[in-house]
């Protein structure tokens, strides 16, 4: 222990940090990290990681937003063009589109119905991504400054627990105690 170059302690406000090295005693001012901030931040996808220190999440939530993006907007496109082809065959009775020559509009009508219904999954599937970006901006804000102590260790106690259903009265169990 006279060997320890510094040790840290938690002062009794939670607005410093307390060093104790073997020469001196120092006060830290602790930086105030807000959890609103991230998510202000994160309207602009990933500002609120940055915010946080968690630059690496960027690309999964760039790559989430692309990939549901791209599928939003072209079954969005797919949508409006059975539907501009199904009104066509209303009014013509004869289908123009490529590959879909000769098709009866009760078919086009239900390629719009299915289009339409994947883009309103994948446009919720959009608005739920962007909101786990908020959430996880805002959450990881509120963690900043949780520290996890080195000594994650956990005890396996045999015990004796009372048992009201038997004649005996207690059953054998085991306790389980983390300590974090």
């Amino acid at each position: 222990m006279l060997l320890a170059a510094t040790l840290m302690a938690q002062a009794q406000s939670d607005k410093e940090l307390v060093s104790v090295s073997p020469s001196a005693v120092t006060t830290v001012a602790k930086t105030d990290h807000n959890p609103t901030k991230a998510l202000l931040l994160s309207l602009v996808p990933g500002a609120g990681q940055v915010y946080n220190g968690q630059a690496w999440k960027i690309p999964i939530f760039y790559a989430a937003l692309g990939t549901v993006g791209y599928f939003t907007y072209n079954y969005y496109t797919e949508m409006k063009m059975f539907k501009k082809e199904y009104l066509r065959v209303g009014a013509n009775g004869t289908s123009e589109l490529s590959g879909y020559e000769g098709i009866s509009g009760y078919y086009l009508y239900n390629y719009y119905q299915s289009s339409n219904k994947n883009f309103q999954r994948f446009a919720l599937i959009t608005v739920a991504v962007y909101g786990l970006n908020l959430l996880d901006a805002y959450v990881f804000g509120h963690l900043y400054d949780f520290n996890v102590s080195d000594d994650l260790t956990m005890h396996i106690v045999p015990s004796v627990a009372p048992d009201y259903s038997s004649r005996i009265g207690f059953a054998p169990s085991v306790n389980l105690s983390l300590t974090f």
